[in-house]
């Protein structure tokens, strides 16, 4: 399993936010680039970012800090937030991100997501935020009818990179992961499932890896920033 730290940026600065509050955001690095490297030199291999101010707009708000990780970094970036026509996925693969997540697009222009697949075979990641089970779109400020798993079938035979799984009930929350509803996602799907919203421990991170799905990796914000995920030891219970 690969851990990927989050990076979520609000003004151009490295937040996290409460359940998906964006009035409730702690500011934790005033310098995302600087976070980005502290993660890297600490030995991850991977960074998640997501664009929270372009997640609402639809379209990219914080390039700056994005584009100063990707040039101080060099270890591959997956990001999300705004991402929803084929330019900006276009721009942002020019500009060296290995992977592009649709979320919002996901839902609205599935074509979006299967054309990006074909014309940039495992760089389009779909990301699905829910609540309860049904998915939300635009910066999970809107809530559809729209259920997990059928979305996540749906994209099967498109090529995609991997599912981004979130519950956003847990994110921010430092109450533990939706273990069961992740590993039944990733049973349901051949897809690999990255696992989001909740990590607040060592012990969740091991019980992601130990939950008899196929989990390709779990993302961390908060439990990092707050000291309570130990980083090395996460690295090192992963790669175990």
């Amino acid at each position: 399993m690969i851990l990927y730290p989050a990076i979520d940026l609000k003004d151009g600065n490295a937040v996290r936010l409460l359940r998906g509050d964006m009035d409730k955001s702690t500011v934790f690095n005033t310098d995302p680039a600087a976070q980005a490297m502290e993660f890297v030199t600490q030995g991850c291999k991977w960074l998640h970012l997501v664009d929270l101010n372009g997640a609402f707009e639809g379209e990219p708000v914080n390039a700056s800090p994005v584009e100063a990780i990707l040039a101080q970094t060099k270890v591959p970036t997956q990001l999300g937030g705004g991402i929803r026509d084929m330019a900006t996925i276009e721009r942002w693969i020019s500009k060296g991100l290995a992977r592009v997540i649709l979320g919002t697009a996901a839902v609205e222009n599935p074509d979006l997501v299967r054309t990006a697949a074909k014309a940039f075979p495992g760089q389009i990641a779909v990301g699905i935020d829910a609540r309860d089970g049904r998915v939300a779109t635009k910066g999970w400020a809107e809530e559809t009818n729209v259920l997990v798993t059928d979305l996540a079938r749906s994209f099967e035979d498109a090529g995609v990179a991997a599912i981004i799984y979130t519950d956003i009930n847990r994110d921010g929350a430092m109450q533990g992961p939706n273990i069961e509803a992740t590993a039944a996602l990733a049973r349901a799907v051949s897809i690999p499932v990255i696992a989001s919203g909740g990590v607040s421990s060592l012990a969740d991170l091991i019980a992601l890896r130990d939950c008899g799905a196929a989990l390709n990796g779990a993302i961390s914000g908060r439990a990092l920033y707050d000291g309570a995920l130990d980083l090395g030891q996460a690295l090192e219970a992963l790669n175990a």
